[in-house]
């Protein structure tokens, strides 16, 4: 069950970070796998530099998945650039 939580977590993760800066490609599977890279990258950056990280399902787990979903959006648009 745990592989779901990280599923569903990730959809919403990714879908939130897709409405903040849109992406025309990717779909609802796209979408997951840009939260759940950005909630392992921003757990990462998170716990390393500000002590927070991703816990669960709460606010603050949300808030750091977002941003790194946000990040990695970020870079890949830089490196899809170049």
């Amino acid at each position: 069950m745990n592989i779901l939580y990280w599923i569903v977590f990730g959809l919403i993760t990714g879908s939130i970070a897709n409405f903040i800066a849109p992406s025309p490609s990717g779909g609802i599977l796209g979408s997951i796998i840009l939260g759940i890279v950005g909630a392992v990258v921003g757990g990462y950056l998170g716990q390393k530099f500000f002590a927070v990280g991703v816990t669960g399902f709460n606010v603050m787990s949300f808030v750091v998945a977002v941003g790194g979903a946000l990040l990695v959006l970020f870079a890949g648009r830089l490196l899809m650039r170049g």
